[in-house]
């Protein structure tokens, strides 16, 4: 097998390009031809190979039973009897105002929940608006409590520079300075 002494080196290229176009082209036909043919059989007028379908598919059931099987009567009998459909039309309007009472229950739940919890939002509003208050009032009593102290402390200083003065011209000498 080495050197490549195989069948396809002996294998023309345009013999299998010629034989890949035509397995394509019966390919196309097999797959186009039918449609084809049936449009234009139509668009020449001629007639198809069997009659057309004329049926109401809608009426009809997807499975029907064999007739031996089916009771056909009491089908009819409820089609037919003008009681059964007025019932049958009861029953489905009862349904229906069932349903439309659920929902509006389930609707009427759903806004008493939505109710109680923006009343459980509105206290906490207000709890945490109370205890902002009391902090704001808290802040501005420091603020005031802050402002004199300051205001004590500079006058401290004051009276303190004041009585050193006054010891000085008594002759006081600051043990502090001279240390330094």
């Amino acid at each position: 097998m080495a050197g490549g002494s195989g069948v396809m080196s002996r294998l023309n290229p345009t013999l299998i390009r010629t034989i890949v176009l035509l397995l394509g082209f019966c390919l196309a036909g097999y797959i186009l031809g039918p449609p084809l043919y049936w449009h234009l059989a139509e668009a020449l007028g001629r007639p198809s190979g069997c009659d057309p379908c004329v049926c109401d598919c809608s009426s009809q059931p997807l499975i029907s039973l064999p007739q031996e099987l089916s009771n056909v009567s009491s089908t009819d009998c409820a089609k037919r009897d003008p009681e059964v459909s007025e019932e049958m039309d009861k029953n489905f309007t009862d349904l229906l105002t069932e349903e439309l009472k659920l929902r509006e229950e389930e609707s009427n739940e759903a806004h008493k929940k939505a109710d109680v919890a923006l009343l459980e939002a509105k206290k906490l509003a207000s709890q945490y608006q109370k205890e902002a208050d009391k902090c704001s009032s808290g802040m501005n009593t420091c603020e005031e409590t802050r402002e004199k102290a300051e205001l004590a402390l500079s006058n401290q200083k004051k009276l303190s520079l004041l009585w050193e003065l006054r010891a000085k011209q008594s002759g006081w000498k600051d043990g502090r300075s001279e240390t330094r």
